[in-house]
């Protein structure tokens, strides 16, 4: 009978509120109290774009930004490495995703500023003041991201997509449409974050086989290597300056 009760009770409330939501809405529509809005897509005064069209080509690069910076920066190679550091390390989840993810990313930021310089002044200024048409404005903003992969890109990775694509020969790299350039990019990316990691992991591994080494010879087999381990792989990390001497290789890895 509570139960009962109680569902009543609630049935009654809700429609109460139901029925004040109908005649609160009814009241606004019979008034005519809603506001009056419009959109409006005019030109720029000053002979520019319009502003909604840079508004749509913000929003649309603002959308496909994780996808560029994924795959046309040096954002999939530093985050590769210090993911493979961290597992080396044997800290599990320290630094957390976030940490390594934001140093990727201000890396990525460090290493690309020449290239994001040219595409502003070449690309995005003449762009926002109506000097270059919206195809144009695309074509310059490519061609200092595809000098940047063009530098670090494998000539055996590009001679993959290359055949893949059915192009047999190119006269100069501006033949090679970025359909074939960004593939091969990634590729060589992902390879050399992995190059990186191994070089990365040999020192800890040796630290490992000592320490199991040991144990061993101690009749300890029931203990965990990895327990013992972990302290002195921070401490030799700490001792030889480890982040620094890690940071400073992979951005030299693209500058050197």
């Amino acid at each position: 009978m509570k139960n009962k009760k109680k569902i009543a009770k609630i049935s009654t409330l809700i429609a109460s509120i139901f029925s004040m939501v109908i005649f609160t809405s009814s009241t606004v529509l019979a008034n005519n109290i809603l506001p009056d809005v419009s959109i409006n897509v005019g030109g720029n005064v000053d002979g520019g774009p319009a502003s909604s069209v840079q508004l749509i080509v913000l929003f649309t690069i603002l959308t496909l930004a994780p996808s560029i910076i994924i795959m046309l920066t040096s954002f999939t190679r530093i985050i590769i490495s210090l993911h493979f550091l961290r597992n080396a390390l044997g800290t599990q989840q320290v630094p957390p995703n976030q940490v390594i993810i934001g140093i990727a990313l201000f890396l990525t930021i460090f290493i690309m500023s020449p290239t994001i310089k040219e595409v502003n002044e070449n690309a995005f200024i003449p762009y926002s003041q109506g000097e270059i048409s919206q195809e144009e404005f695309l074509d310059e903003s490519m061609k200092p991201i595809r000098e940047f992969m063009f530098t670090q890109v494998r000539d055996k990775d590009l001679k993959l997509f290359t055949d893949l694509a059915g192009i047999e020969s190119y006269d100069s790299l501006e033949e090679v449409p970025s359909s074939v350039l960004i593939p091969s990019f990634i590729l060589g990316e992902i390879t050399k974050g992995f190059i990186i990691g191994f070089i990365i992991y040999i020192p800890f591994i040796v630290i490992d086989m000592v320490v199991s080494s040991v144990l061993m010879a101690m009749g300890m087999m029931m203990l965990p290597p990895a327990l013992i381990s972990a302290p002195f792989k921070i401490i030799f990390f700490i001792m030889i300056d480890g982040w620094n001497l890690i940071i400073g290789s992979i951005v030299k890895t693209f500058t050197g």
